[in-house]
């Protein structure tokens, strides 16, 4: 007969952290959120390879991880995984668009030929949202530099509509210069001395390679954990499926990725385990992810398997719909906490650590503590990221409000079937995700700010500087429907107010 497990599954809504011992060293700027994101051998004193500086990952969605998304997340600390449900060369190019930028080094995007009128100039300024163009002789990103044209220069109702922005610009001659190479601190050493708001760094021909901007010497210093490779480059991730990956990771490579995972709602299966071993036969150096799961038997498979960390979760995203559809998943809070174990007797067992990713089911910024407390490395979240600035979808206004556009994977707007690929035929029988509206909330820096400190505040009330620290001290328990009633705000008039982290 069918197994019956004995304890219901329970979501992270069902849990509480009671507080331990806080020292006079437990405090927030002692706190480190740093954690390990592939597999090694911990018992042999190996040091893992690849880290982040929170423990935060964006979900391989259409909706949410592109490139511009990877470049704020990497700011941050975290790693966003590039979706894997577009052409391989568009991805690629995605990922080496992340590989490229160099934190203060921004490519030229709004560029305008000296002989283009001011009327054009002007549509490329709204059409882009720069105020800063750069003028060169092919009105290319990377074309011989000839000058720089902001919007002080003229004024289109006091100027010809037709005069050249030759006429406008400031020239060559007169313009601040660095050469490749420059540093960012030497950057803006110059910007400063020099009393200018952008700095153009050409290569030895004289041909525009960056710009670098006064406001973003500030904003460097406003990301003290910005995660960076050897060669001082943003790192990123990418989904890849078990159909095409002979022919998608060796251009995620070539492109420079640092991690990938294998996309899928459900990882228990022969597919993942061909595409794993098929994967490290030939590139014995990649890293990759597997999954999703939710209990031992699968995390032992993907261990076995040669999976480089695993992903726990089935049904519990916000736009999910597969328990639903087939009455297939588990609450994430029990599958966390059954797969950490699994994962800890792997680790006693073969001294080999594999990092776990709790992936849905997070609603609260403190269910990020709790998903690692019961023993997740990071947190991988979709609706979160979805709501920023950055995330690569459409800002609405619904019913008065300000919304971004939020889908599936699984839905019939995405058509990412591979995902759902059970080894038949092409295509989607149903849909297992939703096509829906987030609450719009502002820039990915704010709110990542924000809940990162919540989860550093919660650490020390549980004794922990550390997460590691925190999933061997922290003291969990569940809690009564009456219980979660009482946790909020109750029995008053709530007046609106809101202090942000600083």
């Amino acid at each position: 007969m069918a197994y019956f497990f004995e304890e219901p599954s329970h979501t992270f809504d069902e849990y509480l952290l009671i507080p331990g011992y806080t020292s006079a060293d437990c405090i927030p700027a002692n706190v480190s959120l740093k954690t390990d994101i592939v597999r090694y051998n911990k018992k042999a004193g190996e040091k893992c390879p690849l880290s982040m500086n929170i423990p935060m990952t964006s979900a391989v969605m259409q909706a949410v991880s592109n490139d511009k998304l990877a470049i704020a997340l990497a700011k941050e600390g975290g790693i966003s995984f590039i979706y894997g449900s577009q052409t391989i060369e568009d991805q690629a190019a995605m990922v080496a668009r992340v590989k490229a930028y160099k934190a203060g080094f921004v490519d030229s995007d709004t560029n305008i030929r000296p002989d283009q009128t001011l009327t054009e100039l002007v549509e490329k300024i709204e059409a882009t949202g720069h105020s800063t163009v750069a003028v060169t002789e092919n009105g290319e990103h990377n074309g011989k530099l000839l000058g720089i044209i902001t919007e002080r220069d003229f004024r289109l109702d006091h100027c010809p509509a037709d005069a050249k922005v030759a006429e406008y610009m400031t020239p060559l001659k007169d313009l601040v210069m660095a050469e490749v190479g420059v540093t960012l601190e030497q950057a803006n050493d110059l910007i400063w001395k020099n009393k200018i708001n952008q700095l153009p760094v050409v290569d030895k021909n004289g041909n525009l390679q960056y710009l670098v901007f006064r406001k973003d010497a500030a904003s460097h210093e406003e990301h003290p954990l910005e995660l960076l490779d050897s060669q001082k480059r943003y790192i990123v991730g990418a989904g890849i499926n078990t159909r095409d990956y002979m022919e998608r990771v060796p251009a995620l490579l070539a492109a420079g990725v640092d991690v990938m995972t294998l996309d899928s709602s459900e990882g228990f299966t022969e597919w993942q385990r061909r595409a794993l071993q098929d994967i490290h036969a030939k590139w014995p150096d990649a890293k990759v992810g597997a999954g999703n799961v939710v209990d031992a038997d699968g995390f032992n498979f993907l261990a076995d398997a040669g999976a480089d960390f695993v992903k726990i979760g089935i049904g519990g995203g916000s736009i999910c719909i597969t328990r639903e559809q087939k009455g297939i998943g588990r609450g994430q809070a029990t599958a966390t906490i059954e797969v950490a174990k699994a994962r800890d007797a792997y680790y006693e067992k073969t001294g080999i650590y594999i990092p776990i990713c709790s992936d849905g089911g997070i609603v609260h910024d403190h269910h990020v503590t709790l998903a690692l407390a019961m023993g997740a490395d990071f947190v991988m979240l979709g609706r979160y990221f979805a709501r920023f600035d950055e995330s690569p979808t459409n800002k609405l206004i619904v019913n008065g409000n300000y919304v971004k556009e939020y889908w599936g994977e699984g839905s019939n707007r995405a058509r990412n079937w591979q995902r759902y690929d059970l080894g038949g035929k092409k295509g989607m029988a149903f849909e297992e995700g939703v096509d829906s509206y987030v609450p719009y909330a502002g820039s990915l820096h704010d709110n990542v700010t924000l809940t990162t400190s919540k989860v550093i505040h919660a650490m020390c009330n549980c004794g922990c500087v550390t997460i590691p620290e925190l999933q061997q001290k922290a003291k969990i328990t569940l809690v009564s429907p009456a219980s979660i009633r009482e946790g909020g705000a109750h029995d008053v008039v709530v007046r609106n107010t809101t202090i942000r982290a600083q």
